[in-house]
């Protein structure tokens, strides 16, 4: 199976560290969650990855291989910031992006209406690139790092501007890719959509990894959350059950936490004593809860490289941290 491996890049701008030893690697057949705050460090390895900027040390390897200017070829890469000719028609630019792929002239027609068929936009081909919506010009872009067959896909805020429809598309057309065998990479700020569409999520925190892993292991927890609704119960019935502490209790919903490895049935049986038990829940965080507790978002997002780096990508017992969990 075929390994995009981003391995300890460091980049740095004058005193400013831009990433610190970033490592994560995506397999063939996969989508990955790129995600943290803004200037976190997601957009400079992204464009490093592309041969767009240097890192100051680390390595990207394609199948065990530095990736290189020919390989890079077969990359499809949606910048952020939207790299399309605003004067030029959709149909024409997307031909010609195709031929500098080394697209023949007649299979880079066939591919420019494929994918504005797939997308959306065959009606736009004879417009200016300019005249589109900023969600149709997301599309064309998109298009564009699909035109020629790439072997990997690197997206920057694939969905920004996006409607309901259009988002609908483009998550079939990137789980489409990655079941072709093409690993995926996108970065985003809309956490429900990471945690709906992607196999494995990394979290940047000032150009560290601090959290990685399936959603489900981000959402393993060394402690136990439980939703109780007891109908009839006394207030502070929950108080009394040994190894476990309310955090939350609103008149009808008890949240309760339980110790690493607690018994939930003591719980339980002290729920069915208190009155009629309506709901009993496990309940684990979400992926934007996930993100709060390991992004700190009034942090810089970098700091000068002589300062202390004591507590940068601390851990806090969300699943597997810090290194590849593939």
């Amino acid at each position: 199976m075929s390994i995009l491996e981003i391995d300890h890049l460091t980049k740095s701008y004058g005193k400013i560290h831009a990433l610190r030893g970033l490592t994560f690697s995506v397999s063939g057949g996969e989508i990955f969650g790129f995600v943290g705050s803004n200037g976190a460090g997601k957009t400079t390895a992204m464009r490093i990855a592309l041969g767009v900027l240097a890192a100051d040390s680390g390595e990207v390897r394609w199948d065990g291989r530095p990736l290189d200017l020919d390989q890079r070829r077969r990359v499809g890469y949606m910048p952020e910031e939207r790299g399309l000719y605003p004067k030029m028609k959709v149909g024409e630019q997307l031909v010609y992006l195709a031929q500098l792929h080394g697209m023949g002239a007649s299979d880079a027609q066939q591919a420019m209406e494929r994918w504005t068929e797939r997308l959306g936009v065959a009606g736009r081909r004879g417009d200016d690139v300019e005249k589109l919506s900023l969600g149709n010009q997301q599309r064309v872009q998109l298009a564009a790092a699909l035109i020629h067959s790439p072997d990997i896909l690197v997206l920057d805020e694939p969905f920004s501007g996006l409607d309901p429809v259009a988002v609908d598309v483009m998550s079939s057309v990137l789980r489409e890719r990655a079941d072709a065998g093409v690993p995926v990479i996108f970065s985003s700020h809309q956490l429900d959509l990471v945690e709906r569409l992607c196999d494995r999520v990394g979290i940047v925190r000032a150009g560290e990894m601090v959290a990685l892993g399936t959603i489900d292991e981000l959402r393993t927890t060394d402690t136990a959350h439980w939703r109780v609704a007891v109908e009839g119960a006394a207030p502070g019935w929950a108080r009394a059950v040994p190894g476990a502490r309310v955090i939350g209790d609103d008149g009808v919903y008890v949240e309760v936490e339980l110790g690493a490895g607690a018994d939930e049935q003591p719980l339980l049986r002290a729920a069915t004593a208190a009155g009629r038990v309506r709901e009993f829940t496990r309940v684990r965080p979400t992926l934007t809860e996930l993100f709060r507790g390991v992004v700190s978002t009034d942090e810089p997002a970098a700091e000068p490289a002589n300062a202390s780096d004591k507590g940068r990508g601390r851990k806090r017992g969300l699943g597997r941290r810090g290194k590849d969990a593939a």
